[in-house]
């Protein structure tokens, strides 16, 4: 049963990752960003995060260890590590340049415009691509966590961050595909980006699993909802906005928060 929940968790950690690559294909078929899909979509996989986070991982991770600790000691550590996951991933934010950042939102033709411009367009996308790489790290992670804990929850989170990395996608491949005018090139280097995921599941799984006990498993999992929360007000939003359809960014929220409501007293 552990081997088969271990497999379940990789294979949704691989899905969430290599879907970058749904992005590199719309950069390519589509002349014009789909502005209203994409806002409703960002929304949407930020309600799903935010909601699960705030209600559902954040709560686990806080009976674990006052279950353990103590409620007052096992309070206070749950908050300290949901905020030390804030801090982790704003960190590796803020370590990355903007010009490079993944999450600066832009238009498929806005980037192609700009990369007709640039006379260091592979270089560039080399260099969104390792950012996406840093970034999906902890996301790994995070979907493969919770996806061992709770099949279910480990279903709504990679979905919402698959979402996520669509836009991802598209920022790698057209840098990369006006640079070398090769579609292939950037279509591989788009979906390889996403390999940061499944990669650092693994590696969480085999640092973390020898020693996890209740103690380990609240702080990460306290951890993991402050990155999600991160993720969601930082990039999703924001990002959502800068498509200029702030009010279907907002009804994607309420949406994707609806959904992962309605699921999670299904399972009651």
């Amino acid at each position: 049963m552990e081997t088969n929940v271990f497999w379940f968790a990789f294979g949704l950690t691989v899905f969430a990752g290599l879907s970058t690559g749904i992005g590199s294909g719309l950069a390519f078929f589509a002349k014009k960003t789909n502005t209203k899909f994409l806002a409703i979509a960002l929304g949407f996989s930020a309600g799903v995060m935010i909601y699960v986070s705030l209600v559902e991982i954040f709560y686990k991770a806080k009976y674990s260890l006052v279950s353990e600790l103590g409620e007052s000691t096992g309070y206070w550590i749950t908050v300290a590590a949901f905020f030390g996951g804030i801090f982790i991933i704003a960190l590796i934010d803020k370590l990355i340049p903007s010009f490079e950042n993944p999450h600066e939102m832009k238009k498929i033709e806005a980037l192609g415009a700009e990369a007709m411009k640039n006379h260091k367009l592979k270089r560039m996308g080399l260099f969104t691509a390792l950012a996406i790489a840093i970034h999906n790290f902890p996301e790994g992670l995070a979907t493969f966590t919770a996806a061992m804990d709770d099949p279910g929850l480990g279903i709504a989170i990679a979905v919402a961050i698959a979402v996520h990395n669509i836009p991802e996608g598209i920022a790698v491949s057209v840098p990369i595909y006006y640079g070398t005018s090769s579609k292939r090139k950037a279509f591989w280097y788009s979906f390889s980006s996403g390999l940061a995921e499944p990669i650092g599941a693994l590696i969480g799984y085999l640092v973390l699993m020898p020693f996890m006990n209740p103690v380990v498993f609240g702080i990460l999992f306290a951890s993991v909802a402050g990155i999600m929360v991160f993720i969601s007000v930082d990039e999703l939003l924001p990002g959502a906005r800068e498509y200029g359809e702030h009010h279907y960014s907002i009804y994607g929220l309420v949406a994707g928060m609806a959904v992962m409501a309605v699921s999670l007293l299904l399972f009651v």
